[in-house]
This record gives C-alpha cells, sequence and structure tokens, in this order.
C-alpha cells in the first residue's frame, strides 16, 4: 500500500476500523516505501512483537495540521508502535512537543492507545474490542479464583473458557440510557479491568496522557 492509501485511512478516521497495529504495521511498510524510493536500500521488514488488536471507538491520529509533513507524520507513527516499554513511549511523545508543541487531543489518544498496548502484550492478549455494546478481550486464562474475582467485580462479564474471551457490556458515562465511553476513559477503564483481574489496584498503570504534555 501506498503512503497515501494509509494516510488516507487516517484522515477518514478509519485507523480504529483497521485496528492500531495493523494500521502502524501498514504505516512501516509505507516508510520503508519511501526510504526505498529516496535513496535505492532494500525494503526490509523487523521482528515485530506479537500483534495485539485493538479496535475501539478512540478518535486516535496524528492530525496533519500538526505533522504537516506525510513522511514525518508516518515517521511519528512508526516510531510511536516500534516503543517496547513506557520509557520509549515517553521519548516519542518529548520528541513530538520538542519539534511540534503541544499534543492535540488526537495526538494525546494515540499514545493513551500505545500505553494500553503495552498492558495487553504484557497479559499476552491478542484482541481487545468493542463488539455492538460488549466489550471483547481475548485470550483470557481465567483459574476458578480469577473466575470467582471476575463475577464479584463486574457481575455483569462473561468468560467462555473455551476460547478465553471476556466478554463485557461497555459502561455508561452516567446513569441508565446515558453514552457509553469512549476515547481515553474507555482506554483506562480497560486498563483497570487488566489490573483489577491481576489482584493490582485499579488506576496503578495510569495510560492518560500527563497534563501539561497535551495542549
Amino acid at each position: 500500500r501506498g503512503a497515501g492509501n494509509v494516510l488516507g485511512a487516517e484522515q477518514s478516521g478509519h485507523v480504529a476500523g483497521v485496528g492500531f497495529d495493523l494500521y502502524v504495521r501498514l504505516v512501516g511498510e509505507a516508510v520503508e516505501a519511501y526510504r526505498a524510493a529516496a535513496d535505492g536500500t532494500p525494503i526490509t521488514t523487523e521482528e515485530t512483537p506479537k500483534e495485539v488488536r485493538v479496535d475501539l471507538p478512540v478518535d486516535a491520529h496524528i492530525p496533519a495540521d500538526y505533522v504537516t509533513s506525510d513522511r514525518l507524520r508516518l515517521e511519528a507513527y512508526r516510531k510511536l508502535a516500534a516503543a517496547q516499554d513506557d520509557a520509549a513511549i515517553a521519548a516519542v511523545v518529548e520528541e513530538l512537543v520538542d519539534r511540534y508543541g503541544p499534543l492535540p487531543e488526537e495526538v494525546g489518544r494515540l499514545v493513551s492507545v500505545a500505553k494500553l498496548r503495552l498492558l495487553c502484550r504484557e497479559y499476552g492478549l491478542e484482541e481487545v474490542a468493542v463488539v455492538g455494546t460488549q466489550l471483547k478481550i481475548s485470550p483470557m486464562e481465567l483459574p476458578d479464583s480469577k473466575q470467582m474475582r471476575l463475577k464479584r467485580i463486574f457481575p455483569a462479564a462473561q468468560y467462555r473458557a473455551t476460547s478465553g474471551i471476556v466478554q463485557l457490556p461497555l459502561p455508561r458515562t452516567g446513569g441508565v440510557g446515558s453514552d457509553r465511553v469512549r476515547d481515553v476513559e474507555l482506554l483506562q477503564y480497560i486498563a483497570d479491568f487488566l489490573l483489577a483481574m491481576d489482584g493490582k489496584a485499579q488506576g496503578s498503570v495510569d495510560v492518560r496522557v500527563a497534563a501539561g504534555v497535551s495542549a
């Protein structure tokens, strides 16, 4: 796929539909194609960690009016996708703020997606997706003790041991009839769910971008 196609998907808001990891992999390929065309170097494929399919209602991208160069925007996506720990993500954020100014909200959300993806990898997950009004997380191996914890903390959740799929209703922003949570609130909810199932304090991993970094 050409870089134009990849960026076209970004600008149309299709990143969530494709899934963050697949999207950034396409971006990485586009960056390699840019380089190969520019200086004749062969296209190489780096060994990447297992892909986590993150398909959530999150408006997360790098606006063209923040990083105007297609090449540099693709490069920023690639660096964020390649980050293997929080320190690497922080380094990308620092570089963006230094070069382009405070992060717009959409970029802050993209950073939050990258942080959540690291946590998902840590727990061996392959998919975190919203299907209708349900949140689907897999695979999760829950022994009896953790199944009891699931029912206690998230009574509406369903667990299928054969497939390792956990489904739970998307929380609402308020009372009955209010909107379902999305964007950073949803990302933090998922992080808190994973932590709670591991017996850790909810909020002990904060995927939100620190104040002062965002515009």
